[in-house]
């Protein structure tokens, strides 16, 4: 009996050995990442709740313009997420100069398109707006915040890029330090220029292109330092920032999808009345905050996925998906038992009046509900980038994206909040169902760099 129980025991232990060394790695890289990004949505939050103290419609108008705003941002998010993936790749494979000089070319691509789409977006700001349905002093407010954010758009992308090279690297501390000194910034600016200088809602949009201009040249300092340290070379690659853009391109496709999802979304809540619009805003503003919360496990996925599969090691990979699977759903749950506890608070944080109160309680019911799906969602979106899966989470954005908006059409019809919001809770499942089949199979699973 002793022959026989020993080696059980030593594999059990083995066992527990692999699953605490995946739970210390996951731990190092989420941990900081978790902190870098809640400050993305932290920005959001903050000017929500400094603007909510403004007159009305300026909630509103701040809603409209951010969820353009987080569209035209959103779509260059492969900027972050190649990167990683791809500089995770050539560490896990021993090539520190090529990562290097991949996470330029990424910095160069950031700089072109983040110039192109701020110029090409200012005289179209009133066409964007108008598109959501805005109409009055609401569209008024809204053109202004989004033509000074526009201005910051450059500086936007670079972060993007930068913290995707520093990702890459398996650094996720750095990150984290350059997000809450520019959170900090953000929120001091903000109150000073809204309500120190009387900017008003215009303010709350230079606060944030400051911010993060210096959290950009931040990124450029430290980046081109690491990239002359390991012998890489500065000057733009063309056909380097071509392959980035290709690589991109899927992404792009993908990350459409999700933003179309939240921009038909906020345009039904604009179209339902300003007490809609005006919950909807802070709604999104909690789940957006939760889904960052969220994706630092996918940011953990995107890091170990990269460098695992480029060491060539699929049974490494394998392991730590289902850590990470299990870290998201329990995350969820946290998050889901978390908003429920604070749900009755949350409407006085926002000084929100009656008709904002009673839409708003009742849409947080299923944004908490859904948090346990969206943390599997995340973790799978994360590991399926790290591994260059670009081309599956595009034709999956798809499918979901078109089993998403009937329930979206019928929300509308109806007039109900909960109803748009239990829409986006079923694009959500969908996602998870996509997502999970993918990550069963072995097609994802290309090592070498």
């Amino acid at each position: 009996m002793p022959l026989t129980n020993e080696p059980a025991g030593l594999a059990a232990e083995r066992d527990r050995r692999g699953r605490r060394a995946h739970d210390r790695e996951i731990l190092r890289l989420a941990v900081p990442a978790f902190g870098a990004l809640v400050a993305e949505p932290l920005f959001l939050l903050t000017d929500s709740v400094i603007v909510g103290h403004l007159p009305d419609p300026a909630l509103g108008a701040l809603g409209v313009a951010s969820a353009a705003l987080t569209a035209l941002v959103g779509l260059c998010v492969f900027l972050a997420y190649a990167t990683t993936a791809s500089v995770a790749r050539q560490v896990g494979a021993g090539d520190i100069r090529q990562a290097m000089r991949q996470g330029i070319d990424g910095l160069w691509l950031a700089a072109v398109i983040g110039v192109v789409v701020s110029a090409a977006c200012w005289p179209l700001a009133p066409f964007i707006v108008h598109l959501f349905g805005a109409t009055g002093e609401l569209a008024a407010q809204a053109v202004t915040y989004l033509r000074v954010s526009l201005l910051g758009i450059p500086a936007m992308l670079l972060v993007l890029a930068g913290t995707g090279v520093l990702r890459g690297m398996q650094d996720t501390r750095t990150p984290l330090v350059v997000s809450v000194a520019s959170f900090t910034l953000n929120g001091l600016l903000n109150l000073w220029f809204v309500f120190g200088l009387g900017w008003g809602i215009a303010g709350a949009a230079w606060g944030t292109v400051v911010a993060q201009t210096l959290a950009a040249a931040i990124y450029l300092v430290m980046v081109v330092r690491a990239a002359r340290r390991h012998g890489a070379a500065l000057r733009p690659d063309l056909a380097g920032v071509k392959t980035a853009g290709a690589a991109g391109f899927a992404l792009v496709i993908r990350t459409a999808c999700l933003q179309a999802v939240l921009l038909v979304a906020t345009s039904i809540a604009t179209r339902m009345g300003e007490d809609q619009i005006g919950a909807h805003t802070i709604a999104l503003r909690i789940w957006t905050f939760l889904a960052f919360a969220l994706d630092a496990i996918a940011i953990a996925g995107q890091a170990i996925t990269g460098r695992t599969l480029g060491a060539g090691d699929v049974a490494a990979t394998r392991a730590a998906t289902e850590r990470m699977v299990r870290w998201g759903v329990a995350c969820g749950v946290v998050f889901c038992g978390a908003v429920l506890l604070v749900r009755p608070l949350l409407p006085g944080l926002f000084d929100a009046d009656a008709g904002v109160t009673a839409h708003l309680l009742a849409v947080l019911w299923p944004v908490a509900l859904f948090q346990p799906v969206a943390g599997v969602v995340f973790v799978l979106d994360g590991v399926l980038i790290g591994a260059g899966d670009q081309r599956y989470l595009a034709w999956a954005g798809l499918w979901a994206t078109l089993a998403y908006l009937p329930f979206a059409a019928l929300a509308g019809v109806a007039g109900s909040m909960v109803a748009l919001w239990l829409a986006l809770g079923a694009w959500m499942v969908a996602r998870m169902i996509t997502l999970g089949a993918r990550a069963y199979g072995t097609a994802w699973l290309v090592t070498g760099a």
